[in-house]
């Protein structure tokens, strides 16, 4: 008995969807429909997995390349990972390497930082992967949640790079890009967003392959202590740690308090502290841009207190 193509089991797994779910599905592999041989800016997350495996479902495997974007921002658990997810949907992954530290705009890390980021991959993809591997179009995966938030200046660089955005043109927003996922028994359907992990650093502190790595050292450690999900923040010497809201209560029990001080104090901190509002998504852009920033690349940040 042969093995059904990947593509006509990824369909095939669609078609469980809830009717509105299946026609926002439907409008996004639609948006890739014809397109010619297609890159997927892809981080191994549940948004660019979905984007990839429509992609693969409508245009077949080898009409599809993922992009991984390689540099010090992505922790080493998430590349593997992302590989790992890759194999399942049945794509093929190229990886870049980006030099977004080589950029001023993003070391000084203004709310425009991603920004910066997102400038760097999308034009690395463009110098090495485009015409290497014959693609017509790159797509990343913003949602439709997404498309409305104001802390999200990445999507400025794919518009200025004419990248596809199919998820959020299809009004995908996040819960219905999660069914998509589990329809199509992802493993990362209910993974916990894992932003890069410049988003730990304060803006207007220099972002550094140090910090960077600091961060990725605890984060890892943490997981490795049975937390599900966390954000180091970086301030200098302190590590202020954001766990689930459901798992501090555990942070303070005595071993774990314990495990967690030696920790931070190997990766080169020397205090831990707990907060005790949880994981915040987005705190440091959206706190400046609560206070009536705009974000617009080059706009000064006031001077950061320590």
């Amino acid at each position: 008995m042969t093995t059904p193509p990947v593509s006509s089991s990824l369909r095939e797994a669609l078609a469980g969807l809830e009717p509105d779910a299946a026609a926002i599905a439907a409008r996004a592999r639609a948006a890739m429909a014809g397109a010619g041989r297609v890159g997927v800016a892809y981080s191994g997350g549940v948004d660019s997995a979905v984007l990839l495996a429509l992609a693969v479902a409508e245009l077949g495997p080898e009409q599809v390349v993922a992009i991984l974007g390689i540099s010090p921002s992505l922790a080493a658990d998430e590349r593997a990972a992302a590989h790992e997810v890759a194999a399942v949907i049945g794509a093929r992954v190229v990886e870049v390497a980006t030099h977004e530290q080589d950029s001023t705009g993003y070391r000084a890390n203004d709310v425009d930082r991603c920004f910066f980021c997102k400038d760097e991959l999308f034009t690395r993809i463009s110098d090495e992967v485009v015409t290497e591997h014959a693609l017509a179009a790159v797509a990343y995966g913003e949602n439709a949640d997404d498309a409305r938030r104001p802390d999200r200046p990445g999507a400025r660089a794919a518009t200025n790079h004419r990248v596809l955005r199919p998820l959020a043109e299809a009004g995908a927003s996040k819960a219905v890009v999660r069914q998509i996922a589990r329809a199509m028994a992802l493993p990362c359907a209910d993974k916990p967003a894992a932003p890069c992990l410049a988003s730990r650093i304060p803006h207007g502190h220099e972002v550094t392959p140090e910090k960077l790595h600091q961060v990725e050292e605890v984060e890892a450690g943490l997981r490795r202590l049975g937390f599900s999900d966390s954000r180091v923040r970086h301030h200098d010497q302190i590590a202020r740690i954001e766990l689930v809201p459901e798992e501090i209560e555990r942070a303070a029990t005595p071993a774990l308090r314990s495990a967690i001080h030696e920790l931070v104090t190997g990766a080169g901190f020397r205090f831990a502290a707990v907060d005790l509002r949880g994981i915040q998504s987005g705190a440091f852009t959206m706190s400046i841009l609560n206070a009536g920033r705009t974000g617009a690349p080059g706009t000064p940040v006031p001077k950061p207190v320590s």
